[in-house]
């Protein structure tokens, strides 16, 4: 048990810190006197850091041993946290988060490894689904409990607090951790550029895409040229070499492939709507940025709750194929159902759909990885954990950008189709102006109804992105029919 706390610990490090330091970007651009676009590198840079060390977990846990990595990355995170906490200036904390996400990135990927192998496969049901509850909860108290830190006390608390985590994680690791001998392995210098600059570049270009108008950026458009013929490059490369940065022997297993490729599709649903519900929340009906952080806390609990159960319990009765199934249909009723939220939609009646979604979520993420992972041999965990970390990773990004888009786009649209409709002939300008004390001919007149009308485009874009996002969700299913059914299932949380 202790090894399990300092597990779930040091993977809620990493998930908590990319919810929590969201809400305090406003408070960090006044601190810094940085611009809207300049802000955004705080986030930038512990992504693209995090997503390029991701997938060589493998490769550092043979070199330096699993039992230092993590306890250097740990630490390497307190260290790093506290030196954001100190930032003086907007290079600094940059700066700072990359260091946060070079040592951040082995922590969930080793997490999962080293639960595999510290117990025996007939207690994996249990100490999994007391890490999944770990892993649940941290992103959707993530905004709550980084807005209490920020209004309550500073901006900076929101760094500070992953010293008392990391701090007992790290006690219990060292107290508990097994040693494993190291390997002694040739480094493939060439396929380690070759894969960093990818995903690095990828990486940039979901990130800032939607800021710099996509392909009408020479910027956005170089680093998907970059990204395209160095991903060409490395597995051309790589595909036979017996001593690639990484084994891509891994992607001959089906069962792997096929989880890895729902993981990161179902990234799109599940983070498309955590980008847009603060918006609609606090944006569209002015929920304070507290209250509007605590709506993701009744789809948390519903989700932990229905993991440790698929985990301890429905995974062992039914295929886990068709939990996976159902995981994702029920997100899909769920985001369907927030299609058709209006602007006078209360507390409840969005978190209600948002729990029914929740309790697709907790159906999905184990058994989905526990069928990815059946068939991948013990020696290969921390590789496998660390691709399909990055793969989850990816598909959230694209999923912000993609939904951050078109939802600017459908805006676009809708307010020009209402606007057509603002004609002298329109029955119901008149009477909504005298309700405001207002006629046509009033100069505060025309802003009001420009105001109302962008508000009720977002209304309908919001929508239509929910629509979008529950399409996808069922359009995932199809993969499932790609895997086999293991004959003996291996439990593994997914991130």
């Amino acid at each position: 048990m202790p090894l399990v706390i300092a597990v779930v610990l040091t993977a809620i490090l990493e998930v908590l810190d990319i919810t929590i330091v969201n809400v305090a970007m406003p408070h960090m651009l006044g601190a810094f006197g940085a611009t809207p676009d300049q802000i955004t590198w705080v986030l930038t840079s512990y992504i693209v850091a995090a997503a390029v060390v991701m997938p060589l977990t493998g490769y550092l846990s043979n070199w330096l041993g699993r039992r230092r990595l993590l306890l250097l990355s740990i630490t390497g995170f307190i260290l790093s946290s506290v030196a954001c906490g100190m930032a003086w200036n907007l290079e600094s904390i940059v700066f700072f988060r990359l260091a946060q996400g070079v040592f951040g990135a082995p922590l969930v990927p080793l997490s999962q490894a080293i639960l595999l192998d510290a117990f025996p496969r007939e207690k994996h049901g249990q100490a999994l689904a007391i890490f999944g509850l770990g892993i649940m909860v941290a992103p959707v108290i993530g905004p709550a409990l980084g807005g209490y830190l920020t209004e309550t006390y500073s901006w900076r608390m929101v760094f500070y607090i992953n010293i008392p985590i990391g701090a007992v994680a790290l006690l219990l690791s060292v107290g508990y951790l097994p040693q494993r001998a190291i390997k002694d392995i040739r480094t493939d210098w060439i396929g380690m550029a070759l894969l960093v600059i990818a995903v690095g570049a990828l990486q940039f270009v979901l990130d800032q895409g939607q800021m710099r108008d996509w392909f009408n950026s020479k910027v956005i458009v170089v680093g998907t040229i970059i990204t395209v013929f160095t991903t060409i490059a490395f597995f051309l490369r790589g595909w036979n070499k017996s001593d690639n940065i990484i084994d891509l022997s891994l992607l001959k297993d089906r069962n792997f492939v096929a989880g890895t490729l729902a993981i990161t599709l179902y990234g799109i649903s599940l983070f498309g709507v955590m980008a847009l519900m603060p918006l609609f929340s606090q944006r569209l009906l002015g929920y304070p940025a507290d209250v509007a952080g605590t709506l993701f806390i009744p789809r948390g609990i519903v989700s932990a709750i229905t993991l440790a159960i698929t985990g301890g319990l429905l995974i062992r009765i039914f295929d886990a194929r068709w939990l996976v199934a159902s995981g994702l249909v029920l997100t899909a009723v769920g985001t369907l159902l927030m299609a058709h939220f209006n602007l006078y939609v209360d507390y409840w009646g969005i978190a209600t759909p948002n729990m029914v979604a929740g309790v697709g979520t907790g159906l999905f993420f184990v058994p989905l990885t526990a069928v990815a992972f059946a068939s991948v041999a013990s020696g290969k965990y921390d590789e496998a954990s660390g691709i399909y970390s990055l793969m989850r990773g990816i598909g959230g990004s694209a999923g912000i950008a993609i939904v951050s888009s078109l939802f600017v786009r459908q805006a676009h649209i809708h307010f020009a189709e209402l606007t057509a409709h603002i004609t002298p002939y329109n029955q119901n300008v008149v009477p909504y102006l005298w309700e405001h004390g207002l006629n046509p001919l009033s100069p505060e007149s025309g802003p009001l109804i420009g105001q109302e009308l962008a508000r009720q485009a977002q209304m309908l874009a919001f929508n239509d992105m929910f629509w979008f996002i529950g399409i996808v969700t069922l359009a995932i299913t199809p993969v499932l029919f790609f895997m086999t059914r293991p004959k003996e299932v291996s439990l593994v949380p997914a991130h």
